[in-house]
């Protein structure tokens, strides 16, 4: 019979899923985290029919609703009958950010608790993630001027340049930060320009108090199976009707949800600047160097538990549900 053994991703055994859920009395968020195309949706959709609960969405590209084949978002018949939050609800158009979804999802819970001791949490979007359970940190508001010249750098020389600036003033969040995320790397120069001090070292605060407890589970494959199932996921995006889902958002590409992998690259493509296959190729590329960053991010953490998404049955005994 197969077994599920936690993985020592940070140095220390993870604990056994029996003792993680033994006397539990209150609510509980069960998070599951991990790179994308790891199984998190598959897995959370089947511990959910177990516990008889609703999941919400981390995924933050996953909440807009014109963008479903390129961001894997479930379909109502993968979700099989379990009901989702903040799947789907936006539109591309409307603005939205992590403080809001922090706000959101707080007022969220109380009543999803109310019918079920346990709801889960499933997504690879590390910053949401966090923002739920520790709480967001208060930033001060930046400053117009330093705002419009890091917009004029951006527009002017490219994210590179916000890249190479991020680098220069704040070492630790640029090992961590998406990259290719400019509303990111922006907002992290405003804080640290105009305080004086790294953003990494601001972020930093005593967590939030939660009435409820939190489990984090985290979902792992060998990277050479993880790259090779992006690769198969990519290739299926495709099939689906991803270049004909990107067409559609052409009058719309400078929209800021619409600057995430698997759109830039067919934007590309329609610009003329690539062959389909070229564009396609960089979509697998730039989903792995994400997925990389998500990892790093991820094992920051050292309350996550680490378990290869394998032998459901075997795991679901283990957790005694």
């Amino acid at each position: 019979m197969t077994r599920i053994s936690p993985l020592s991703l940070n140095g220390n055994e993870a604990t056994p899923f029996p003792s993680m859920f033994q006397n539990i009395q209150n609510h509980t968020l069960i998070v599951i985290e991990g790179p994308t195309a790891v199984g998190k949706t598959a897995f959370a959709i089947s511990l959910a029919k177990k516990l008889g609960t609703s999941i919400i969405s981390a995924d933050s590209r996953q909440f807009y609703k014109e963008i479903s084949i390129g961001t894997a978002r479930p379909s109502l018949e993968e979700m099989g009958g379990v009901k989702h939050y903040f799947s789907g609800q936006l539109s591309i158009h409307d603005y939205y950010n992590v403080s809001q979804f922090e706000t959101d999802v707080m007022e969220l819970l109380p009543s999803l608790f109310a019918d079920n001791q346990f709801v889960i949490m499933a997504g690879g979007s590390g910053l949401y993630i966090d923002a739920l359970c520790n709480g967001i940190d208060d930033f001060p508001d930046p400053d117009p001027e330093l705002r419009s010249y890091l917009k004029g750098l951006l527009r002017d020389e490219g994210i590179e340049k916000l890249q190479n600036l991020l680098f220069e003033h704040d070492p630790d969040y640029y090992k961590t930060v998406d990259l290719m995320n400019p509303v990111r790397l922006q907002r992290a120069l405003e804080v640290t320009m105009s305080t004086g001090k790294p953003y990494s070292e601001q972020r930093v605060r005593q967590s939030k108090m939660r009435d409820f407890n939190i489990v984090k589970i985290g979902l792992y494959l060998p990277r050479e199976i993880l790259f090779k199932r992006i690769n198969q996921r990519v290739d299926e995006m495709m099939s689906n009707g991803l270049l004909t889902e990107v067409k559609s958002l052409l009058p719309f590409r400078h929209l800021n949800a619409l600057n995430t992998v698997g759109y830039k690259e067919l934007f590309e493509f329609f610009d003329g600047e690539l062959t389909l296959a070229q564009a396609v190729e960089n979509i697998k590329t730039n989903t792995r160097r994400y997925a990389k960053r998500q990892i790093t991010w991820f094992k920051r953490d050292k309350t996550v538990k680490w378990f290869e998404p394998i032998a459901l049955k075997e795991m679901f005994e283990s957790l005694k549900v």
